[in-house]
């Protein structure tokens, strides 16, 4: 339900993002001619029984897959572990290039492919490891066989990585209501446009397309923050790119509060964004 929820907060997509998946959606014979331009993001969320080339793409005519389809939008991957482990490393590059280049007999084509992955799992088989109330049946082979599924570098290819705990009775049957997209959606569009102004003349448009150049150009940090990193570096063991996207995340997060320097608040909330790894997979 959260991870569909996820198109509603987002912009519409602009002139020429809207150009781009409408292609790719013809060429996957896909586009709907009731409505051919497609003007919000997309929503993908294929089966974790998909073969590899159904998610990259591919056929005698290589047509786009369900990593294209998801350009500029959303692709979520449930029962996350239950894809094919040759599926799940195939994301490895795109998630870093924002395309993808199928070989075939009859040709090669590269398609775009930036989206936004969401995945979700649970903890283990039986789905109750680390739960307040209801024990875990798992052996702790069983467990750490599960998890292991993840590779290390696709885990640390995930910006945000956290725990949603079950919902208590209290809450589900609340009659208080919750806070509506459109609202989330207006501070999202303010955080874009915050952002929008100060890449203008880079190519970019999001945090999530900084280079590496560009993330030490426009990341700065005061000097409380730039303390709090140097110990989250060397105590979270991160690597290169782990730094890089804690980096990219406390930048959206100075952003929603129009911060132009990065302060310790905003390290300390992408640092807590990125708790899962510790709890579940740092073993």
């Amino acid at each position: 339900m959260l991870a569909k929820r996820i198109p509603t907060v987002l912009p519409l997509l602009t002139k020429e993002q809207s150009m781009e998946c409408t292609k790719i959606y013809s060429s996957a014979g896909l586009q709907n001619m009731e409505f051919p331009i497609i003007t919000e993001p997309p929503f993908r969320a294929p089966h974790h029984t998909m073969s590899v080339a159904s998610l990259a793409g591919g056929g005698r005519i290589p047509e786009p897959g369900e990593i294209s389809l998801a350009h500029n939008g959303v692709l979520f991957l449930d029962e996350f572990p239950e894809f094919a482990s040759s599926a799940m490393e195939v994301l490895r590059l795109p998630l870093e290039d924002g395309k993808i280049t199928i070989s075939r007999v009859n040709g090669k084509l590269t398609y775009p492919c930036e989206f936004m992955l969401v995945a979700a799992m649970n903890p283990c088989k039986c789905g109750y490891y680390g739960h307040p109330t209801h024990e875990c049946k798992c052996s702790p082979e069983a467990i750490k066989r599960y998890l292991s599924k993840i590779s290390g570098p696709l885990l640390d290819r995930i910006d945000i990585q956290i725990e949603v705990p079950s919902v208590e009775y209290e809450d589900i049957s609340s009659q208080e209501a919750g806070e509506s997209s459109d609202s989330i959606k207006q501070r999202v569009l303010e955080a874009r446009e915050f952002a929008r102004k100060r890449y203008e003349g880079e190519g970019i448009d999001s945090n999530a397309r900084l280079s590496p150049s560009q993330i030490r150009k426009f990341c700065k940090l005061d000097e409380a923050g730039e303390t709090l990193m140097e110990n989250a570096f060397k105590q979270m063991n991160l690597s290169a790119r782990g730094y890089d996207r804690v980096l990219k995340v406390a930048r959206t997060v100075a952003d929603l509060e129009k911060k132009d320097i990065i302060g310790a608040k905003h390290i300390a909330a992408a640092i807590q964004l990125r708790s899962l790894d510790r709890k579940y997979f740092d073993k």
